[in-house]
């Protein structure tokens, strides 16, 4: 099981993924374009968004072996999960780009309360996988529970490092 994850994960995550740093640019150029221009990027973001969650729903389907029972009462929970787990990304990503375009000018208080908030929307994330971990363990055997677990994580890492690198650096 090992080599499909790992293949899968490598070749479709990152054969998506590398549109990410091109898109935050985008965002980061935006900075003077104007308001349908925004929308154009906001919308190309979703998609990617989108694609990406359909991606890694394809990922654990393929790496976490359900019986049909286990299908029919797992899905459900996991597709609640990542919708919440899109309410806390739309405001990681609305927090990105407001980052992007005040990057050229941000000051001191900007970047402190921009920190602040990107650790708590990353502890909002946490909170929420310890809510969903009983659901999971409910419909799951505890093996294949901590299985959904490890493959959730890692897509969800990868995915986080991608945003990250396309993120540039804060000048002092």
């Amino acid at each position: 099981m090992k080599r499909p994850f790992l293949t899968v994960l490598a070749f479709g995550s990152v054969m998506l993924l590398a549109r990410i740093p091109a898109i935050a640019q985008d965002t980061q150029a935006q900075t003077s374009a104007t308001q349908s221009s925004q929308g154009s990027t906001d919308k190309d973001i979703e998609l990617l968004r989108k694609d990406i969650r359909s991606q890694k729903k394809q990922l654990i389907a393929a790496n976490v072996p359900l019986t049909d029972a286990e299908a029919q009462a797992f899905w459900p929970v996991y597709d609640k999960y990542t919708a919440d787990l899109v309410n806390v990304n739309n405001d990681k990503y609305e927090l990105i780009k407001e980052y992007a375009q005040g990057y050229d000018t941000i000051t001191d208080a900007q970047a402190d309360d921009w920190s602040t908030r990107l650790l708590k929307l990353d502890s909002a994330v946490t909170s929420l996988r310890l809510q969903y971990q009983p659901a999971f363990r409910k419909v799951l055997p505890a093996k294949k529970a901590a299985l959904y677990e490890q493959v959730e994580r890692k897509a969800q890492l990868l995915i986080d490092v991608q945003v990250a690198v396309a993120i540039p650096i804060a000048q002092p």
